[in-house]
């Protein structure tokens, strides 16, 4: 039964990953792409890391998985603030609709 669930838990967390990386191809510009890649991607990991610790056989497994996370969340917003930041600073404009 752990398992299954682990399992359901992690095919729940591929879509976000491809929106999020339909949204990197997609979206108008710099600042929505990193939206779409923050977002989706780092909830699509949260449910992976949740399947994956349904499955996980000893609480150390568990603690290590959500350390991934924390991390993995962490540096995303780190790095998108770094990359806003340096387009703010290089004149790049958030997209509008004309």
């Amino acid at each position: 039964m752990r398992e299954l669930a682990g399992m359901m838990l992690i095919v729940f967390g591929i879509p976000f990953f491809l929106s999020g990386t339909i949204g990197l191809l997609r979206l108008p510009d710099i600042y929505t792409r990193l939206h779409a890649l923050t977002k989706a991607d780092n909830i699509g990991l949260g449910f992976v890391v949740l399947g994956l610790a349904v499955q996980a056989t000893s609480w150390l497994e568990v603690v290590k998985l959500l350390l991934i996370w924390f991390l993995v969340l962490l540096a995303g917003a780190t790095s998108c603030h770094l990359v806003a930041d340096a387009a703010l600073q290089r004149n790049i404009r958030p997209w509008t609709k004309e």
